[in-house]
């Protein structure tokens, strides 16, 4: 009784903390993130009978906990963006997804097989897990919340708003297409020892083209449907008087469109993460001028907040617990080198003869935040994995020890950074003299 009675007090402060430290830290060079990990790592260090948090023993639970939080964020992200879609204004978007990500799975694998010294399927999966950019710790270099305008009638030559429409679109994106590569390294462990390569086919067909479609489809109807019931009702309230239950309740859709959207695209064998993103998209994009969109996004944040602090609070105890225990030099040297080499070498590749100017492109190449994302890939792997995937399960505390190290790095770095390099944008942007001219546009 008195640990379940702790444990409601560790959840309790982590919940305050959701509220209280967006404000204290706002305007400083210091992430609310890295304040999360550095309370859990004090709580569970406490000798106060509760035990440290195990995703290794707990995987179904770290799964699932950690899928609520992403689905969540990938309905902000989502709402946030206030550009029309299209193949060209989202050319910065289909750049990072198609050329930067899966750079950066390929020399992860390479690193993990010819350095950490991993199995191929272990290779791949170490690469799938680390490859994207998380929506919800990348937040602070993010979309700002949507506006009643959309991105072409704030400033159509706006490359700050460039920066953060780009990191932020492919957040909302990547999740879904890291599934692929997640399914691969899967079917890659089953399929170890046979000669036979229809496993590939299966993965192509399957795990690719149809789950991205039903993804991208889904996402699209149920998302048109949504909308037309959350601003069908909007109308009909704005002509009567409202309940002091449906103010306090604005906004709740979201998370009513997110858990909707998500369960019925997965019970269709599509990727839910897409789907979620899409949806969000259509509900953004049915009506611009709409006031209701910041009730949406901020009921949505309120929701993504809470659910990052008490995961982040328990990543810190998992720290304190033992998690990067089996991390050797190597390792860390090629966490360090994912996040610092790899993923800002393959941005600048993949942006090269892009229409914005080398700062910004570094600013995007080096901002590939990683976080809870990976963790849910991670442990939807590692339980879907049986004895004709064991060699998944044999390295599972190593990738673990990894993710955690690349995870815990880029919470701190990137905390600290966000907000200086996002102030240095705003002042270069606010001074036309000093702006880098942008190559011509190949997009």
């Amino acid at each position: 009784m008195a640990t379940y009675a702790i444990v409601q007090i560790l959840v309790g402060l982590a919940v305050l903390g959701a509220v209280v430290l967006p404000r204290l830290v706002s305007d400083k060079p210091l992430s609310f993130p890295i304040l999360y990990v550095i309370a859990g790592m004090v709580l569970f260090a406490l000798p106060i009978g509760v035990p440290a948090p195990d995703p290794v023993a707990n995987p179904a639970v770290t799964e699932r906990l950690t899928e609520l939080v992403v689905i969540v964020a990938l309905m902000g992200a989502g709402l946030k963006l206030d550009r029309p879609f299209s193949f060209r204004s989202w050319g910065l978007t289909w750049r990072l997804l198609l050329i930067v990500m899966p750079l950066t799975i390929f020399v992860t694998a390479a690193l993990g097989l010819w350095v950490v010294g991993t199995l191929p399927a272990t290779a791949v999966l170490l690469g799938a897990i680390v490859a994207p950019t998380d929506p919800v710790l990348a937040s602070d270099v993010g979309a700002t919340e949507p506006t009643e305008e959309t991105d072409d009638e704030i400033d159509p030559g706006n490359q700050e708003d460039e920066v953060r429409f780009a990191l932020s679109s492919e957040a909302g994106l990547n999740d879904g297409l890291a599934f692929p590569f997640t399914y691969l390294a899967i079917a890659m462990a089953g399929a170890s020892g046979t000669a036979s390569l229809g496993w590939l086919v299966d993965w192509a067909v399957l795990a690719v083209a149809y789950e991205i479609l039903v993804g991208v489809v889904m996402g699209y109807v149920l998302g048109q449907l949504l909308a037309r019931v959350v601003f069908g009702t909007q109308t009909d309230l704005e002509l009567t008087t409202t309940t002091d239950l449906a103010d306090v309740m604005a906004g709740a859709e979201a998370l009513t469109a997110t858990l909707v959207t998500y369960g019925v695209t997965e019970i269709l064998g599509g990727y839910g993460f897409i789907a979620v993103f899409v949806a969000a998209l259509e509900l953004r994009h049915y009506e611009w001028e709409h006031d209701y969109y910041v009730d949406l996004h901020d009921f949505g944040v309120m929701i993504e907040r809470l659910l990052m602090a008490v995961v982040l609070v328990l990543f810190g105890g998992a720290i304190v617990g033992g998690l990067l225990d089996p991390l050797t030099l190597t390792d860390a040297g090629v966490g360090l080198a994912i996040l610092f080499v790899v993923r800002p070498l393959a941005g600048l590749v993949g942006l090269l003869g892009a229409s914005v100017p080398w700062s910004e492109r570094l600013v995007i190449s080096s901002f590939g935040i990683r976080g809870i994302g990976s963790f849910y890939y991670l442990a939807y792997a590692l339980n879907e994995a049986s004895f004709g995937e064991i060699q998944l399960l044999i390295a599972q505390e190593k990738l673990w020890a990894i993710l955690g190290f690349v995870v815990l790095t880029s919470v701190f770095v990137h905390g600290i950074a966000a907000y200086p390099v996002m102030e240095f944008l705003d002042r270069r942007q606010s001074d036309p003299a000093s702006e880098e001219p942008a190559e011509p546009a190949t997009d």
